[in-house]
């Protein structure tokens, strides 16, 4: 077993699941696919270690690479501002462009070490989260749940989009229909994960509390 999986498996084990296939169960992977990468004979892409040191609870460097700390930013008690979501030019869109955390925020109550947040840019969430706001999630990388539908989410789609969302059921199992704030309905969207939204800051408070990233 080469050394990134045996990280993988030990990241794992802290997390308290007991075999692979109860973690794989857990957060809805392939059992086949995730028990390959544990025992090293399907060496896992950068993007597959995210996804995975969400659900640890790890950093993904040190997942793939053994680089730094594996402790994750939120350890500390703060979570990574992730990106910002907003409205593109033709307003259509509720975006986040992903980039490595410039700034932290405290993890809310409630909240655990796979705290995310991402920024509000502009007026398009009006109703929903102001100029300036912070919307937090939990990183946990799920799929989507049956309490979802009807309620603004976190969502991640196949095409590598993470988008704040309103989910809705889709033409058929395995589909969502995925409606903006402000814009048009996007139908029939496939869906790598969504997570509820754990809590929103006002932009107000949100200043305050922002911290730059050391």
């Amino acid at each position: 077993m080469d050394g990134r999986a045996q990280r993988l498996r030990q990241a794992r084990i802290d997390r308290g699941h007991e075999t692979a296939a109860a973690a794989a169960d857990a957060f809805g992977w392939s059992r086949n696919t995730y028990a390959a990468n544990e025992n090293g004979n399907a060496p896992y892409s950068y993007r597959r270690a995210k996804a995975y040191a969400a659900a640890f609870g790890v950093s993904a460097e040190w997942l793939y690479d053994a680089a730094g700390d594996a402790r994750v930013a939120g350890a500390d008690g703060m979570a990574p501002v992730i990106g910002y979501v907003g409205a593109n030019p033709d307003g259509t869109v509720l975006f986040a462009l992903g980039h490595d955390p410039a700034q932290l925020a405290p993890i809310p109550p409630g909240g655990t070490a796979q705290a995310r947040a991402l920024k509000v840019s502009g007026h398009s969430m009006r109703g929903v989260a102001d100029d300036g706001a912070l919307i937090y999630f939990e990183d946990q990388r799920t799929p989507p749940s049956p309490d979802m539908l009807g309620h603004v989410v976190v969502v991640e789609t196949d095409t590598d989009e993470v988008l704040v969302k309103r989910l809705l059921r889709g033409s058929k199992p395995g589909l969502y229909d995925l409606e903006s704030v402000a814009g048009p309905v996007r139908p029939d969207a496939r869906l790598r994960w969504a997570a509820h939204i754990t809590a929103i800051i006002p932009p107000f408070q949100a200043r305050r509390i922002l911290r730059d990233a050391a």
